[in-house]
């Protein structure tokens, strides 16, 4: 998507004269040269790598009982060791697509490969910590070789860890295991910066929006909500505000940080309003006073601007995200209130003066935006 907007800037640019085809030629050449840009041949042989890695773990555990357990056991050691050298081989020589594979075929070996050693020598233990030692070894790959794939992979693996958690241990606190995913997220952040693997950041921050979210659900109420928004928001001032010592930080991070703190915050707005709907104040007051209401419409509204603000020029995740959410919120504080007073007919049509409104709002916005953008150019 990234290529093809910057393909087509440069086209403008060319024909305006700013930049040269030669020069605008050469920078689509660097950006293809990168590691981390995206390229069809490189998916389908991490695609590849990974349906022969299954093929082959598949094989050896059909015809496990006709191997000798200590052919089993130097088998699995000589196959990883294989793997991770040919890689290390490889990238010697400069071919880091199939390095990766191999990468990748190493580290699902070496899973595979506890499953069956613990399997064949009855070792004790659950498959969540199987799960925490394959993560955490996929992490050192990705460590050593610096491969963006094995990142990736990381990822997966985390995702895969909180699938068997709350397959296992949905309603329950098991230990520390809980603890696990954010920690998980941090270490795939830090990976992300030290290899430079962008792409994969977007899996620990999905992985905390979800943590938190099962968290709530343990811990279900209306103030449980409001914390969820609040530490939303926080969040989000944190990375966005220019005086915030996190913001040069966060900057290095695109727009995901503010992105994902705002979505954080607009959940947890999102789950004040189920909290008020399903009459969580006592004696069910908000049925006759629509304040609270009005309060939390409010303050959603206000993140909004507040985002938009803060955010809307330069990360147009937070500013999309921004327009949904306050058209969401206009059209049901209309439904709540307007709607219930002027019938169906009527709110359909004071929606649409709304979202006329809205739009006509974001045109501005928008345009604003633009002549900032381009005053700060001709600066």
């Amino acid at each position: 998507m990234y290529r093809v907007r910057l393909e087509r800037d440069l086209k403008i640019w060319t024909d305006k004269g700013l930049v040269d085809a030669a020069t605008a030629k050469a920078v689509l050449s660097e950006y293809d040269g990168r590691q981390t840009s995206f390229s069809a041949g490189r998916v389908l042989t991490i695609i590849a790598a990974v349906l022969l890695g299954l093929a082959l773990l598949l094989f050896i555990s059909a015809n496990w009982e006709a191997i000798p357990r200590i052919g089993r056991l130097l088998g699995l050691v000589a196959l990883i060791w294989t793997f991770y050298l040919g890689a290390a081989y490889l990238l010697a020589q400069g071919r880091s697509v199939v390095a990766a594979g191999l990468l990748i075929l190493g580290t699902l070996s070496f899973g595979g490969a506890m499953a069956l050693v613990g399997q064949m020598y009855n070792l004790s233990g659950d498959e969540l910590r199987m799960m925490i030692v394959w993560f955490a070894a996929a992490c050192i790959v990705a460590a050593l070789f610096r491969s963006s794939a094995q990142v990736g992979l990381a990822g997966f693996l985390a995702w895969a860890f909180c699938g068997v958690y709350i397959w296992g241990h949905f309603d329950e606190w098991y230990g520390l295991m809980p603890w696990m995913p954010p920690l998980m997220a941090v270490i795939l952040i830090v990976l992300v910066r030290y290899v430079d693997a962008p792409a994969a950041r977007h899996l620990a921050y999905l992985m905390l929006v979800g943590w938190l979210t099962w968290l709530f659900g343990r811990h279900e109420g209306l103030n449980t909500a409001i914390l969820f928004a609040a530490l939303g928001m926080a969040a989000f001032l944190a990375v966005s505000i220019p005086a915030s010592p996190l913001m040069p930080f966060a900057r290095t991070g695109g727009a995901a940080p503010a992105f994902y703190a705002f979505l954080i915050a607009s959940i947890g707005f999102f789950l004040v309003h189920a909290e008020i709907s399903n009459g969580s104040f006592e004696n069910n007051v908000w049925v006759e006073d629509r304040l609270p209401l009005v309060i939390v419409a409010a303050a959603t509204l206000a993140s909004s601007v507040i985002a938009i603000a803060l955010s809307g020029r330069d990360n147009g995740a937070v500013r999309y995200l921004a327009y949904f959410v306050f058209a969401c919120e206009i059209l049901y504080l209309a439904s709540e209130t307007i709607g219930s007073i002027i019938g169906t007919a009527g709110f359909f049509l004071v929606a649409g003066v709304l979202v006329a409104i809205a739009a006509w709002l974001v045109i501005q916005l928008e345009r604003r935006f633009s002549d900032k953008h381009g005053q700060g150019t001709r600066a």
